[in-house]
């Protein structure tokens, strides 16, 4: 029988705003942070243009801030940052992720955010897996300001469920999302819910087995 699995975005679902920036200014201060978003707002405003590639923004970005850091002290502070996490919590969909965990699903969250700071925050939510952004980091563990995978976003969200869940027609996928970056997850899914800030529809009892 047929298998449940539920794929959740993280910034903007399971959070009420963008971890990514609220972590550059954490571990960088905000003096920094505004500098750094100063120098890239030309960038920016092409960005939201979708006149300049939106990965290659983020990782210029990234690689801004954060190229040549050690990589353990970056997640350390990451780990650190599970506290923030906690400010922007949006509890309906946080509440609708541990009814799938309850009723037995298997859970993604799917994000273009790094999971050095999303695997400590969801570790005691039931998640199965954090499918996210993976960043590069040299053999003396220095942070090289580049990405590993490819920026987790759009279709990448879609390909990156299908190398752990290839099988797809053995499973009802529900998927949730808030922005253009979860629009192809969403079409993807056989019941997907796009975050509006409106109350969420009931979760549909698939009836199948999760065995």
């Amino acid at each position: 029988m047929k298998r449940s699995i539920a794929a959740f975005d993280f910034d903007g679902t399971l959070t009420t705003r963008d971890s990514f920036l609220a972590f550059i200014r954490y571990a960088c201060g905000k003096w920094r942070y505004y500098a750094g978003f100063a120098l890239y707002a030309p960038m920016l405003l092409l960005m939201l243009a979708r006149l300049y590639p939106h990965d290659r923004a983020k990782q210029r970005l990234f690689s801004h801030f954060f190229k040549g850091w050690q990589h353990d002290r970056f997640a350390a502070l990451a780990r650190e940052f599970s506290t923030e996490i906690d400010k922007m919590r949006n509890h309906p969909v946080i509440n609708r992720l541990q009814e799938h965990v309850a009723r037995g699903d298997t859970v993604y969250i799917v994000s273009a955010s790094l999971p050095e700071w999303i695997e400590p925050w969801c570790s005691q939510l039931g998640v199965n897996a954090v499918l996210a952004t993976e960043i590069q980091v040299n053999s003396e563990g220095l942070i090289t300001g580049r990405f590993k995978t490819r920026n987790c976003y759009g279709a990448e969200k879609v390909a990156r469920l299908l190398q752990v869940e290839p099988n797809r027609w053995q499973y009802i996928l529900h998927a949730y999302g808030d922005s253009a970056g979860d629009k192809e997850m969403i079409a993807f899914a056989d019941e997907g819910t796009l975050i509006t800030g409106q109350p969420l529809p009931p979760l549909r009892d698939d009836g199948l087995s999760n065995e």
